[in-house]
């Protein structure tokens, strides 16, 4: 189990700091923080807006301030929680737990659970897509990736994948003009 946020904290960090800060060109590390407690990690989130990042635990996820690395609160009851994805413009969040075969949505500004959706058989990546509105998650258990309206809360379909996808990104046309 880790006691600290590694390698992955620190390159989202870098990545969010304005390039004015950089004293020199490439990754350094900015900051160590421990987090005790139990349950390892898995996937990070960063708000660049808020200044949180997001931390999945296992059965949680932490959620720190990013320039103090502080405590903000927690998110719970997220059983084999892997990703986290942020919708900001409708306040909610999404977290895929995986030993539970469901999506918390949660409110970004109190943490708290809405509400639990039912999706494929453990979800583990999860991704919001803003053009589409929706929230997808990749089941590596059912091999498929379900899509759920980020508004309504409701699931809108499931797309066969014929593999588990780990590590999904969105893209807008405009990247590819």
């Amino acid at each position: 189990m880790r006691n600290r946020v590694g390698f992955w904290a620190v390159a989202a960090l870098a990545l969010w700091m304005p390039a004015g800060n950089a004293a020199a060109p490439g990754y350094h590390l900015v900051h160590t923080w421990k987090l005790g407690g139990e349950g390892g990690w898995d996937y990070l989130k960063i708000d660049a807006d808020t200044r949180r990042l997001y931390i999945s635990r296992g059965t949680r996820v932490v959620v720190l301030d990013a320039d103090s690395g502080k405590p903000v609160g927690e998110i719970a009851d997220t059983p084999g929680v892997h990703g986290i994805a942020l919708a900001p413009e409708f306040g909610k969040g999404f977290t895929s737990n995986g030993r539970e075969n469901t999506i918390s949505v949660f409110d970004l500004k109190t943490l708290k659970t809405l509400s639990k959706i039912k999706v494929g058989d453990r979800p583990d990546a999860i991704l919001y897509d803003p053009a589409t509105k929706r929230v997808f998650t990749f089941n590596a258990g059912s091999q498929d990736s379900t899509a759920l309206d980020a508004v309504q809360g409701e699931v809108v379909g499931t797309i066969a994948l014929g593999a588990s996808q780990n590590l999904p990104q969105a893209t807008s046309a405009a990247q590819f003009s």
